[in-house]
């Protein structure tokens, strides 16, 4: 290993949930009880067309824009305050961090949020840049974020390894070059067995990882 690239949720932190509740939380902070399946309504949709969904079958006096607006407003305070890190983490970060591997981030989120959580749970240090989807232009169906932290870390793409939760980031990783390692979540639960046939190692835990 000359280098490592990590995704953020579903990878370092066990921050999922609060993309499956978020529209939980913000109806239940109304006074209003969510239907039982609603996060599973929500689960392909975009910010904006959550909030009129929740809008429209809530019959909230709230405009889409102000729903939007909270529901984003409690992932930032999720990240903030709550987000913890996923068992092994803290200890393999060390590891590489004391045998000088270059690590970078490559995520989806919002900087300023994997920022504070990585800050707040004090390993913000471990990394030397984040990229993000937004910022690079493309999202993770394209190779263009890996290929960036890539070239920023220099040398064979082969030696350089992607952790992921997601099937569909893995394989786009691994069809540009880069020695895959799936990492468990139980939100790709479904996805966990064609995870590990598509990785070159795959994880519950990055304990595992520690004798490597």
């Amino acid at each position: 290993m000359t280098g490592a690239i990590f995704d953020v949720d579903g990878t370092l932190l066990d921050s999922m949930p609060i993309w499956e509740d978020v529209s939980v939380r913000y109806l239940k902070s109304l006074g209003v009880e969510a239907e039982s399946n609603l996060s599973q309504k929500l689960e392909r949709m975009s910010v904006e067309e959550g909030a009129a969904y929740i809008k429209e079958n809530y019959h909230l006096r709230e405009s889409e824009e102000e729903i939007a607006a909270a529901t984003l407003k409690i992932v930032e305070d999720f990240y903030y305050n709550e987000a913890p890190l996923k068992p092994g983490v803290r200890e393999y970060l060390a590891k590489l961090k004391k045998e000088k591997i270059p690590m970078v981030i490559a995520t989806s989120s919002v900087r300023l949020h994997v920022e504070a959580a990585l800050r707040r749970l004090g390993v913000l240090s471990c990394f030397d840049k984040i990229f993000t989807c937004s910022e690079v232009g493309e999202g993770k169906t394209r190779p263009l974020i890996y290929e960036k932290a890539g070239e920023y870390i220099g040398g064979d793409f082969r030696d350089i390894y992607v952790f992921e939760d997601a099937i569909h980031a893995l394989e786009t990783a691994k069809q540009a070059g880069f020695y895959t390692v799936a990492v468990y979540d139980p939100s790709a639960e479904k996805d966990w067995e064609r995870l590990q046939e598509e990785a070159d190692v795959s994880v519950t835990d990055m304990r595992q990882l520690m004798a490597q």
